[in-house]
């Protein structure tokens, strides 16, 4: 009997070419682009995509200070946190955070949508948030990426 074979393709991570993509928080909301920079991170958008691999690309974000929230998200979401000691718990909300480093708000969010095991912490080291607009790796050449 004849058939066709179809063979799934598992991509080496030798075979990975890496490309830079620079995105603009400026007035972006906050999920929706965390889903996208994650979604390139992980390397959802390559035809070569395999999901035990780190064959994502690396993203730059910048204006990170300038991001948005919906609602009343800024004053009423938190990000705890606890040290491990008795009464070590810590909560924060987006606009204290803001105060003290914007970056953090969007490399937590873009963490939480990555997988949570040793590729995740691969894959977010393929991420770099910025404040402002001047970021060091212009020699990379980075493409700009509209949201």
């Amino acid at each position: 009997m004849e058939s066709l074979s179809y063979k799934t393709i598992s991509t080496p991570k030798e075979a990975v070419k890496k490309s830079w993509f620079i995105i603009d928080a400026n007035e972006a909301i906050l999920g929706r682009l965390s889903s996208k920079v994650a979604s390139i991170a992980k390397g959802k958008h390559k035809p070569s995509y395999t999901p035990n691999v780190d064959c994502g690309d690396k993203i730059i974000v910048v204006n990170a200070e300038k991001i948005a929230l919906t609602g009343k998200k800024w004053d009423f979401k938190e990000y705890v946190s606890h040290s491990g000691y008795p009464g070590g718990q810590k909560r924060v909300t987006p606009r204290e955070q803001l105060e003290k480093d914007p970056t953090k708000i969007i490399e937590r969010a873009v963490k939480g949508m990555l997988p949570k095991n040793k590729l995740g912490s691969q894959l977010i080291k393929n991420v770099h948030v910025y404040v402002g607009t001047e970021h060091p790796h212009e020699a990379q050449k980075p493409q700009q990426i509209a949201l």
